[in-house]
């Protein structure tokens, strides 16, 4: 039987209130309390949720095995490194860190302690993607827009951290090459930093990846498309949808029934399936955190690592300093 954790919450915002609320529909898990320097926020937990407010971090993780990083990015390192320096096993919410030099300090951190970190790159979980990953073969060329509404929260960061990251992350995941060169351009219209960025990814394969996102559009959109040898996988983020057209070849003439392309040239005809496989209506932050508890219980891999959690963070400040370059071409 799995042991059962003792976790414990560090911050009481938005997404750490979800957090919450999940953890506690999850058998693996014993909320033991959270930790928040906001005192109304910490209010507002404890009423709605009816768990304990510790009086500091410190108090927080010496009760419990395992901590849920929900704060805001600056603070993860400190957070974390005060978490694996006591062996608890760790959740952090995406980004990892701040920097890549702390991100590379935290892994290091994390292979002393022995400990499971995982890293909350939530859309890994979104049983859109699930279902179409079976499909992803080579993927040859894809094509993300990831555009939001304009909301105060999170614009103290450029959107390739807020919203772009989870873009990169999965195409790190389905595409199985090194990076060969990175473009990108990206305008501050609201904020002080970048608000709508473009960035294209180019891999040693041949694959390329050209990633939009915005948190200034007039609607949300979370769609992906990925383009590979007779196939084409469409996946919605945010209605949970995914499609599939397939090519195969046809020998002699088609069906009446059958929905054909003519190459030409004497080149033959390729039959046109399509698919929309089941996707189930589950939540992914619920799943992420479901699949931590198995890792620390059963020492698995967690579905996303640290080095994911850098390597996409990595990626992202290369786009980042695509920015400033283009920036200085245009003075």
């Amino acid at each position: 039987m799995d042991k059962k954790l003792k976790i414990g919450v560090l911050g009481a915002g938005h997404l750490g209130m979800i957090h919450i609320g999940l953890l506690k529909e999850i058998p693996a898990y014993t909320v033991m309390g959270f930790y928040d320097p906001d005192l109304e926020r910490s209010v507002k937990a404890q009423e709605t949720h009816s768990v304990n407010s510790f009086k500091s971090m410190k108090e927080l993780v010496e009760h419990c095995d395992v901590i849920d990083i929900v704060t805001p990015t600056v603070t993860h390192y400190d957070c974390a490194a005060l978490a694996l320096r006591k062996s608890k096993h760790v959740f952090i919410e995406k980004p990892v860190t701040n920097t890549l030099g702390e991100a590379r300090r935290l892994s290091n951190l994390a292979r002393e302690a022995g400990t499971v970190v995982q890293i909350g790159h939530v859309e890994r979980f979104n049983p859109a993607f699930l279902a179409a990953k079976p499909y992803c073969g080579q993927p040859m060329f894809i094509e993300a827009h990831r555009l939001a509404q304009f909301n105060p929260r999170g614009t103290d960061v450029p959107v390739v951290l807020d919203l772009m990251i989870h873009d990169i992350d999965i195409v790190l995941n389905i595409v199985k090459a090194n990076i060969r060169r990175i473009s990108a351009s990206g305008v501050a219209v609201v904020s002080d930093s970048p608000d709508i960025a473009n960035a294209r990814i180019e891999f040693d394969n041949g694959c390329v990846a050209n990633l939009t996102a915005s948190r200034i559009s007039m609607k949300q959109m979370r769609k992906t498309r990925i383009f590979q040898r007779d196939a084409y996988i469409a996946i919605d983020f945010l209605k949970k949808k995914t499609d599939i057209i397939r090519l195969s070849s046809i020998e002699g003439e088609p069906n009446p029934d059958t929905m054909f392309i003519d190459l030409g040239f004497g080149k033959g005809k390729k039959a046109i399936t399509f698919e929309a496989p089941e996707v189930p209506d589950t939540n992914a932050i619920k799943m992420e955190l479901e699949t931590f508890a198995d890792a620390i219980n059963n020492n698995k891999t967690p579905v996303v690592t640290i080095d994911d959690g850098y390597k996409a963070l990595e990626v992202a400040y290369k786009i980042i300093d695509k920015f400033h370059i283009s920036s200085t071409l245009l003075k």
